[in-house]
């Protein structure tokens, strides 16, 4: 079992979080392009967002407005459509901020780390506003490629940092090998991604069941057979 258990997204207590060395600080949301004038509040953005997921446990993807955000936020109407062109982009946003929350702990192996972050993961899922809000709008990028793109952008390459700075860590420890054939690594961090995500989400929204600190470990070790070989642990 992990050393190094991760209860919440940013608690750290037994890890030195490395995710600053690493480049931490994400790529900016990309909400609609802004005429000049005054600079953006970060203070609204972040109520917006907030605004905008608990309208979305609140009221489902189909029966919220951006004028109901903005009432819940505090802000005009028009703050909203010079941040985001609409609803879409702004929904994305709001859950890929809670995304952002995830860091890569640095707990000495890379079972630890893996076990680490994946707990994170679970515990955002748990979260009424994540599980409202993707499902949400993976539902609705079913309909809208624009969406689709949109989600891949925001979501999941941003995200897919946390097994570059996995692998790049674990090479330093010699825990894995170089990766020569830059193609090859590319296609490497895509499907431990995928694989990660897919699993966390399908436990813990499609099935239902708790991805606790025992799944999470027994996960990780299957995971890692993959990678290093039938002696991983």
């Amino acid at each position: 079992m992990s050393a190094c258990p991760i209860p919440h997204p940013g608690d750290l207590p037994h890890c030195t979080s490395r995710t600053a060395r690493y480049g931490r600080r994400m790529q900016s949301r990309t909400p609609a392009p802004r005429a000049a004038g005054r600079p953006r509040s970060a203070a609204a953005d972040t109520a917006i967002l907030a605004a905008t997921r608990a309208a979305l446990v609140e009221l489902g993807w189909s029966k919220l407005t951006l004028g109901d955000v903005a009432t819940r936020a505090g802000v005009a109407k028009t703050t909203l459509y010079r941040r985001w062109a609409g609803k879409n982009e702004l929904v994305v946003d709001a859950v890929a901020e809670l995304f952002d929350e995830l860091e890569l702990p640095d707990c000495g192996t890379l079972a630890d780390d893996i076990e680490g972050v994946v707990l994170q993961f679970a515990a955002i899922l748990a979260r009424p506003e994540a599980q409202n809000g993707l499902m949400a709008v993976v539902a609705e990028s079913c309909r809208d490629d624009a969406l689709r793109e949109r989600i891949r952008a925001s979501i999941v390459d941003r995200q897919k940092r946390l097994v570059l700075q996995g692998r790049e860590r674990a090479q330093a420890r010699g825990e894995l090998p170089p990766e020569a054939d830059p193609v090859e690594a590319a296609r490497t961090v895509d499907l431990i991604f995928d694989m990660v995500a897919g699993a966390v989400v399908h436990r813990t929204l499609v099935s239902a069941e708790a991805a606790d600190a025992q799944w999470v470990h027994d996960f990780t070790r299957i995971l890692l057979t993959g990678l290093t070989g039938p002696s991983a642990e």
